[in-house]
């Protein structure tokens, strides 16, 4: 596992859940998102409401450019999930820092595990410490669908 990569000069991570700009990570994730095209503004809210939330804010301005968020006892499991960089600041390592910042925050907690589901950047995931599962044969869901 890779220490915590440093976050691009002029950015900041922030836990704080008034700082969240709940509409722009809504049309972020409802226009952009694979995972979540399509969901409703409500949902979204809800899922906010009941989740650790992280955002990337602009320094200067204050604007928000990233999101990712944790559904977490913050005793033994978390959910890493939602993690969204706005498309006009990707390739500045926002993301890996964001993430690196998350792990970073649960690391205290002794949780057992922190799982996560992505179709495209397993890499990024790997080089903070994500592997696949070990047994993934142990593993199921319920799927109520959207």
């Amino acid at each position: 596992m890779t220490d915590t990569p440093p976050l691009a000069q002029g950015y900041e991570i922030s836990t704080d859940p008034d700082r969240i700009d709940a509409g722009r990570v809504h049309h972020w994730l409802s226009t952009d998102a694979y995972w979540a095209i399509g969901r409703p503004r409500e949902k979204q809210d809800r899922a906010i409401a009941g989740s650790l939330n992280f955002g990337v804010y602009a320094a200067e301005s204050g604007d928000q450019v990233a999101y990712a968020r944790v559904i977490t006892d913050l005793a033994t499991f978390a959910w890493l999930c939602d993690v969204y960089v706005d498309r006009s600041v990707r390739g500045r390592g926002i993301g890996t820092a964001l993430v690196g910042a998350v792990r970073e925050h649960l690391r205290p907690h002794g949780l057992k595990r922190v799982l996560l589901a992505t179709h495209d950047a397993h890499d990024v995931y790997a080089r903070l410490g994500f592997a696949p599962l070990a047994e993934p044969d142990q593993w199921m869901a319920l799927a109520f669908g959207q």
